[in-house]
């Protein structure tokens, strides 16, 4: 028996709409990741981006469990002396741009190379209940439904 190796003109990729109001937001974004790459497929292949192409909708509305959104600070450096800076989960979350979590959340769950920048290219991600993909007919994924676990009152 052969192992099979998927080439990128036999992928299928289909679109996938994930609502994440409610949803915790690692939980959310490992389901992202594991979809992004293409690992829920049986043609999965390491090298090759198998995967769906995802949109997620009110990712102004994660919920982050325990004191995160008091406590996890998220840190960078300015490059200029006495320039490190950081922002609160609950700042990032309660900013200008809310789906910026999720984004950072799914991207550091990926590979770091040139197939994780590509990955990242399927992602949309909005703050609101509208995106202009309707053309593409997602078909939507509960992640609620897949464990208990994955949702929380806020």
């Amino acid at each position: 028996m052969k192992t099979y190796s998927a080439r990128p003109a036999d992928v299928v990729k289909k679109w996938v709409l994930i609502d994440a109001e409610g949803l915790v937001l690692g939980r959310l974004a490992t389901v992202i990741a594991t979809r992004l790459r293409g690992k829920h497929r049986p043609t999965f292949t390491p090298h090759v981006d198998t995967g769906d192409n995802i949109i997620v909708i009110n990712a102004d509305k994660v919920v982050v469990t325990g004191r995160k959104l008091d406590q996890k600070v998220f840190y960078w450096h300015t490059n200029h002396p006495g320039g490190i800076k950081g922002r609160t989960m609950g700042q990032i979350l309660g900013g200008a741009h809310p789906e910026r979590a999720v984004e950072k959340a799914v991207e550091r769950m990926l590979t770091r190379n040139n197939l994780g920048r590509m990955l990242m290219r399927n992602l949309r991600i909005y703050a609101g209940a509208a995106h202009p993909h309707e053309a593409q007919a997602p078909e939507v994924l509960d992640v609620a439904a897949l464990n208990p676990k994955n949702k929380r009152s806020a």
